[in-house]
């Protein structure tokens, strides 16, 4: 974890932006080599500010078009109160897209994502209380991951999802504390014994089951209540002392009412293995899903003993782990295999472009490439399973398990709509605006600077020369480059004119369908 200080190039920039965003323009990455690794880091590390989401749909049956209804009550018909809820649904997966898209360069929303895969918190049945769950992990996102998890364990869409709302001292159910130690905190270790998993055992099960009992929600898609709560029922509390296995000490956790599932928390997180186990989970979402020996000994410690001493705030490992050697190694940089979202983002923020379309067809377009995430395998808030996407824990596979013969074809197909093809909403036309892109280069009528910025901007490490004469090939059409020079500086001087602006955009659309399709493009 030696702090990096080699080369701050427009490469380093790019690697780390690649890393820590959704996506970033030419732009970006220029004004990141400017302000150099400590002041980007510094700005990478200022939560971003979102507003709410928006009714945009005429199934929403009590707010107005263009008002947000996350405080609102839903109608008291049946009928009416299934589509309001429907109508907020697409509203909140719009408005996912729309922040993935319109972020700023913050840590943020790659965070946000994170917690929201490593919780594994799929629908509520309530809209409103999706989006305050996911309003919790964005507030908590760069911050305390011990508050985060206590705050988690009794959120209303986590109560409902693994039944913590019915477990009860009459009826203790054990699906939140299994996945509390195995998926949330210390991880399940290796079985030492029938129930003994080297970090906790059954008993820990059983005792965090009834910790955590006496927990009920209420308001879900109510036509009085205007958020989803949890409430504290002291009567459907189980009050014995609980005493742990042998992996926590024995220790005793006392009747404490409200508060016993926090004592808990604490003493789950005083165990070294939860560093541990939440180190080698950012190492592979930010690093690389190989943790040798070496990374575990040299990366994944250092990292546990900064989250234990800094009492678990996230930001002094990220910062670590950010600025590290290791980080900017060249056997690192092009690792990662792009999860779905991450690819069509890749596409869709470097180009910085999205046009000014009224709020309706604003959030169809939004909710569409929600969509084009979920035909690729990933569903944002809608993970498979409670322990997350495959691709970030299933040995030894991994991010692989992203492609596949059906989803390569799918990604050439968003890669085809994006560029050429587009999507058609309300008359309204939505592809990347290529040409916007162009401008936005170093040099944008010297084909092969084009060539070189477009390549810094999608692909992780530098391409064989071979490989960029076929791509500037496509860009200047097989003629010489002082024929592109011309033809660029001819829409540049009438860029309204389709004769001069048609031409330019129907190259830089070529090239962009051959480089989102190339293998470089899929790994960051």
């Amino acid at each position: 974890m030696t702090p990096y200080s080699g080369p701050w190039t427009a490469a380093e920039a790019a690697h780390l932006l690649r890393r820590s965003t959704f996506g970033a323009t030419f732009q970006d990455i220029q004004n990141a080599v400017n302000n150099g690794l400590s002041q980007t880091l510094i700005d990478l590390f200022i939560p971003s500010v979102i507003d709410p989401p928006l009714a945009y749909d005429a199934a929403e049956q009590i707010v107005n078009l263009g008002e947000t209804w996350v405080a609102a009550v839903y109608p008291q018909d049946t009928t009416a109160n299934q589509q309001t809820e429907g109508a907020r649904m697409k509203s909140l997966g719009a408005w996912i897209a729309k922040n993935l898209n319109q972020e700023s360069l913050s840590l943020t929303e790659k965070m946000l994502f994170f917690w929201q895969n490593h919780f594994g918190v799929t629908t509520s049945g309530d809209a409103r209380a999706m989006y305050q769950y996911l309003e919790l992990l964005r507030q908590h996102s760069l911050g305390n991951v011990k508050q985060l998890v206590k705050d988690v364990t009794i959120d209303p869409c986590m109560l409902l999802f693994l039944n913590g709302s019915s477990n009860t001292v009459f009826s203790p159910n054990e699906n939140y504390g299994r996945e509390l130690l195995e998926l949330f905190t210390v991880g399940k270790g290796t079985q030492l014994a029938a129930g003994d998993y080297s970090t906790f055992t059954e008993q820990d099960v059983a005792c965090a089951a009834k910790i955590f009992t006496g927990y009920k929600v209420q308001g879900v898609r109510s036509d009085t209540l205007t958020q989803v709560s949890s409430q504290f029922m002291p009567n459907l509390h189980d009050n014995t002392t609980k005493i742990l296995s042998y992996h926590f000490s024995n220790q005793t956790i006392s009747a404490a009412g409200a508060n016993e599932y926090a004592d808990y928390i604490d003493v789950v997180f005083n165990q070294a293995d939860t560093a541990t186990y939440l180190c080698r989970k950012l190492y592979r979402y930010f690093v690389n899903y190989e943790i040798t020996p070496w990374v575990e000994q040299n990366i994944i410690a250092d990292m546990a003993l900064t989250f234990a001493a800094n009492n678990y705030e996230i930001a002094p490992v990220l910062q670590e782990l950010l600025s590290s050697e290791h980080f900017f190694d060249m056997e690192v940089r092009g690792a990662i295999i792009r999860s779905p979202i991450e690819m069509l983002m890749a596409m869709l923020n470097t180009s910085d472009t999205f046009a000014n379309f009224d709020l309706q067809t604003t959030y169809q377009i939004y909710l569409s490439m929600y969509g084009l995430a979920d035909q690729m395998g990933q569903t944002y808030a809608a993970p498979p399973s409670v322990a997350g996407w495959t691709a970030y824990y299933q040995a030894p596979a991994f991010y692989r398990l992203w492609i596949n013969s059906t989803y390569i074809k799918k990604r050439f197909d968003v890669a085809n709509i994006l560029t050429s093809n587009a999507f058609n909403v309300n008359g309204n036309q939505f592809k990347i605006q290529v040409v916007d892109l162009l401008n936005g280069l170093s040099a944008p009528s010297v084909a092969a600077q084009v060539i070189d910025d477009l390549c810094l901007i999608f692909f992780p490490k530098d391409i064989p020369a071979a490989d960029k004469l076929l791509i500037k090939d496509i860009l200047t059409n097989g003629l010489p480059d002082f024929e592109w020079t011309i033809q660029y500086n001819e829409y540049l001087a009438d860029p309204t004119n389709p004769v001069f602006y048609v031409p330019v955009e129907s190259r830089m659309q070529a090239v962009l369908n051959v480089m989102f399709k190339m293998p470089q493009f899929h790994v960051c």
